[in-house]
């Protein structure tokens, strides 16, 4: 009989299971990976995220794997242009993009240090019940026998198609459809450091170094450009980048080679989902999905496991209610994510941006202050009233030099 079993092993479920080993639980994981392994992924880890990292004594070991370090970002939005980076974030001056086979490994490997019992390969058929609780699950290794394992909570941390999700019903909330779809790959002979930029035709450009010597670049484009997209990725890839930044599209197909095979992904819409119930919580994409282009999967996942984990302890040790410490994991994540929630969402339909959004972006480009502030805000380091509240809108507007009659201020 374990505490807790944690279903899918990667970054969200792996720092749940590994906080609360160290806590003296007794923890099972499982996942029908087996590691190192690859996920396709964004890579970016924010400095909200590697924060986290850092607290958990890990991120020596990413920057020890030779994953490069990211101290400049180059933004922009249809022509806005954002050029800088944020401020430390407990003492954390740079990004990092490690390869999923590399920062898996780690987070898989810290938690059987902590006592976490793992087992690779193995696939997950239902969960087990007993009087509507969840209280276990049952699977197999391979072609194996199928076994049961029984536990106080089962955490489904095994992404959007979330087999626990699926078994216990959790409803979705907050749905707002997926704009685009994306393709992305490997490349050698570039030094671009970190872009992010979207153009006027409904496309987006990504570029950042990565394990291995190489820079990971990436396409976003509407959705209704994916049947074409697909008859002729290489000519349609490079043409993003040809018709966003032809400087950099001359430099691809004159310096760029290609070390894998492009990874394509369609996404599915963005959401929340019900968090928890009677012996059962979701975590990470299993729980709440959101558009990749603001590259926040990998550090949500860190920030709501360190969440969950500590609610779990609390009813696991009796200092409260299990229900009732879910039910504030539920709540608390989902106000913290609010904002990136309606940010991503936004700016991932790659159409012209909501007149007051569209101002605040080019006042802040006028001032590297302001800039640098905003990239934070981005980074998880600032939080909104640092640049929304009024004083400050007025502020900001007053050092680009906005007339008063062209002011918009939102303060719903």
């Amino acid at each position: 009989m374990y505490d807790v079993i944690v279903v899918g092993a990667r970054c969200a479920g792996s720092p749940v299971a590994m906080l609360l080993a160290r806590q003296g639980h007794r923890v099972l994981m499982v996942d029908r990976s087996s590691f190192p392994s690859d996920a396709v992924s964004t890579h970016y880890i924010h400095q909200a995220g590697l924060s986290r990292l850092k607290d958990w004594g890990l991120l020596d070991e990413v920057i020890d794997a030779k994953t490069p370090a990211i101290r400049k970002m180059n933004f922009s939005y249809r022509g806005i242009e954002l050029n800088g980076f944020a401020e430390p974030i407990d003492g954390i001056d740079a990004v990092y993009c490690p390869r999923r086979v590399v920062l898996d490994e780690i987070l898989v490997n810290a938690a059987r240090r902590a006592g976490v019992e793992v087992i690779e390969g193995f696939t997950v058929s239902g969960v087990v019940s007993s009087d509507g609780r969840v209280t276990g699950i049952r699977g197999r290794t391979g072609d194996g026998p199928e076994r049961e394992f029984r536990s106080t909570v089962v955490v489904g941390a095994d992404g959007f198609h979330s087999t626990v999700a699926k078994a216990v019903g959790a409803g979705l909330y907050n749905v707002r459809p997926a704009s685009g779809f994306i393709y992305y790959s490997y490349f050698s002979g570039l030094d671009w450091g970190l872009n992010h930029k979207t153009g006027f035709n409904e496309n987006w450009i990504g570029t950042w170094p990565t394990n291995g010597d190489v820079t990971m670049l990436a396409t976003i484009c509407a959705r209704d450009q994916l049947k074409e997209f697909r008859q002729d990725v290489d000519n349609r890839f490079q043409g993003v980048f040809d018709d966003i930044v032809p400087e950099l599209g001359a430099e691809l197909r004159d310096r760029g080679t290609r070390e894998e095979p492009f990874k394509p992904m369609r996404y599915p819409d963005n959401y929340y989902r019900q968090a928890h119930g009677p012996g059962w919580a979701l975590v990470g994409d299993a729980g709440y999905h959101k558009d990749p282009l603001t590259g926040w999967g990998i550090t949500d996942a860190f920030l709501h496991g360190e969440l969950l984990a500590a609610r779990l302890h609390e009813g696991l040790a009796g200092e409260r209610p299990m229900e009732e410490a879910l039910a504030e994991y539920q709540a608390t994540r989902d106000e913290e994510s609010a904002g990136v929630y309606d940010y991503t969402t936004t700016l991932a339909e790659l159409t012209p941006l909501p007149p007051f959004l569209d101002l605040v972006l080019s006042s802040v480009s006028t001032s590297q202050e302001w800039t640098d502030k905003m990239l934070g805000l981005i980074a998880g380091g600032v939080e909104d009233h640092e640049i929304y509240a009024p004083d400050n809108l007025k502020r900001l507007f007053d050092d680009a030099g906005v007339p008063e009659e062209k002011r918009l201020y939102d303060f719903s």
